[in-house]
């Protein structure tokens, strides 16, 4: 039997134009369907569910190449770090 890598990738972001939830969910429905459109992955909000201005979604995806999950990890952080509304604050990769 072949194995296989699960890629998780844990972003921390700062909303700094939210001034409620509803902003901060509004932005994070925004970020989360574009990911979900372009990338083959599950993303969601994984921790800071009550702070308006921060957010930690998680992202991961499984193959059986460790080289291909780490290169769809890659391209999604470089998609969400282009994205104006939020800034990355920390992010990090793990492989399973």
């Amino acid at each position: 039997m072949k194995g296989f890598t699960l890629g998780l990738c844990t972003l921390e972001l700062h909303i700094p134009q939210s001034h409620s939830l509803k902003e901060k969910r509004q932005v994070l429905r925004g970020i989360k369907s574009k990911i979900k459109n372009r990338f083959n992955v599950v993303i969601a909000e994984v921790g800071a569910l009550d702070r308006w201005q921060y957010a930690v979604l998680g992202v991961t995806t499984l193959s059986n190449d460790q080289t291909m999950v780490n290169s769809v990890l890659d391209q999604v952080f470089t998609q969400i770090a282009a994205c104006p509304e939020a800034e990355i604050v920390k992010h990090r990769l793990e492989f399973f």
